[in-house]
């Protein structure tokens, strides 16, 4: 949880206590479970990741034009049959959104990666199974799949060159991705229904870079 995230959660907190505070001593009157406050679990998670630099914009800006539908739905100011009828072209449009801007979006890790699948490649697929790697040998570029299954990637005994790249795909599966310390890691992101964490603390003077175009369709992929 970063420090927005921290901040947000926090001062929605100090709202709730003091809201519950002044409606214990007759101050107010104020009823926090008003029809469709359920709506706020969709709004505020994706409110918070517009302002998350590690978040996905689009998904974010649909689920809480969804959220926000849905409570004016519950406030009787539209009908759910709308809302229904919006929901899926909504998500078709964040799909293609999603695909059309990562493409332009840090092109620069595509181009790198593309060079790398040219050169000495490690490839690890796990379909219907799990693959563990602890690499501890020379590391250059890596393209990892997880198709009903998982990967796991250990990378931090591996001799890495000045600049690496991976290409990761996560298709109902899940991908871990453990780096070393001393690395800069460069990641796109496309998830659909999916998600992909970067929990990685990159250094700013750090010798070594790592390029990671990543691709998430009702799966995860960790970073960390």
């Amino acid at each position: 949880m970063n420090n927005i995230t921290k901040i947000f959660w926090g001062f929605a907190f100090v709202a709730i206590g003091v809201i519950i505070g002044t409606n214990s001593f007759g101050l107010t009157n104020i009823n926090i479970f008003f029809d469709g406050w359920w709506t706020l679990f969709i709004i505020i998670p994706c409110l918070i990741g517009l302002f998350n630099a590690q978040e996905d914009k689009v998904h974010n800006i649909i689920g809480l034009a969804i959220g926000i539908f849905l409570l004016l739905a519950a406030q009787d100011v539209i009908s759910f049959y709308m809302v229904a009828k919006l929901i899926i072209p909504m998500i078709l449009i964040g799909i293609g959104l999603s695909l059309i801007f990562n493409n332009t979006i840090k092109s620069n890790v595509t181009k790198k990666v593309k060079e790398g699948r040219k050169k000495d490649q490690e490839v690890i697929v796990a379909t219907f199974s799990e693959q563990k790697v602890i690499e501890e040998e020379k590391f250059s570029n890596g393209h990892l799949e997880a198709i009903f299954g998982s990967v796991y990637l250990d990378l931090r005994k591996a001799k890495l060159e000045k600049e690496s790249t991976i290409s990761a795909s996560a298709i109902f599966g899940g991908i871990e991705i453990i780096l070393p310390e001393n690395v800069k890691v460069v990641v796109k992101r496309t998830a659909i229904f999916g998600g992909v964490q970067n929990k990685v603390l990159s250094s700013s003077d750090a010798s070594k870079t790592i390029y990671i175009e990543s691709f998430a369709l009702f799966g995860g992929i960790d970073l960390k």
